[in-house]
């Protein structure tokens, strides 16, 4: 049986951001959700080694759900400045790694 690996990259990126203590560049750019998510991603697949793996993230909005209820996700604060700067920085990793990103207008991850 093949086994497929599938995560939730914006969830991820979250956990990992404000998970992992603070860490920063000489310059002072925080890298804790890169770090974070690479080494989450890397464990859980030394873990279950799957024959297939991808790493799903959201598109801006809108999404079905703010389609079907315009309050949807409104009382959320704005992401922070830390976390968007390290998203392409975390695309490019996944990349490097091969590792295909999937993201689909009107879909969350």
């Amino acid at each position: 049986m093949k086994k497929l690996f599938v995560v939730d990259g914006n969830s991820i990126i979250n956990r990992a951001y404000y998970g992992v203590r603070p860490l920063l560049t000489k310059s002072g750019k925080y890298t804790n959700a890169i770090f974070g998510m690479i080494n989450i991603i890397s464990k859980q697949m030394d873990a279950v080694r799957p024959d297939y793996a991808a790493v799903a993230f959201d598109l801006k909005p809108p999404t079905f759900r703010h389609e079907m209820y315009e309050h949807y996700k409104a009382q959320r604060e704005e992401t922070p400045e830390d976390i968007r700067a390290s998203v392409p920085i975390i695309k490019d990793i996944l990349r490097a790694y091969r590792i295909p990103i999937l993201e689909v207008a009107g879909y969350e991850a």
